[in-house]
């Protein structure tokens, strides 16, 4: 049998806690672009916890690779230019959408936000809209 569900579901229960915990600790939206951007723009005496978030971010992938290798055995068969022009788009679109999927998507919609309700449904039609266009042109397979 599959349990594959569980995981996922793991993953969705984790997620929902850890992001509650910040913002009823920290009083902070936990969207990923920023606490990025807050980093690259430092303000005095609020940049640590960013620093600290994403080092746990990255080592905790790090920890995932060494301890179970097989997660990261599917790969996704892109272009280095195709990576990097989704990566610039990415960024412009949370720069557009004042925030990110994990902002918007994760905390906004669950706090019944509106500006997170549009934006993530735009960020759902656009993903899907791309994805549709790109594999009828042959771009991505």
């Amino acid at each position: 049998m599959n349990f594959e569900w569980m995981n996922i579901l793991l993953g969705g229960v984790i997620i929902g806690i850890s992001v509650s915990l910040m913002l009823l600790w920290n009083g902070r939206v936990t969207g990923i672009s920023g606490i990025i951007s807050g980093v690259l723009s430092p303000v005095k005496g609020d940049t640590g916890w960013r620093v600290y978030f994403i080092g746990g971010l990255i080592l905790g992938g790090l920890v995932l690779k060494v301890l179970n290798p097989d997660v990261f055995s599917e790969t996704v068969s892109m272009s280095a230019s195709t990576t990097v022009i989704a990566g610039l788009l990415v960024g412009f679109g949370t720069l557009l959408g004042s925030g990110c999927t994990s902002g918007h998507g994760v905390c906004g919609v669950s706090r019944m936000s509106p500006r997170s309700l549009v934006a993530t449904g735009v960020f759902m039609a656009a993903g899907i809209g791309v994805v549709y266009v790109l594999r009828n042109l042959g771009v991505i397979v």
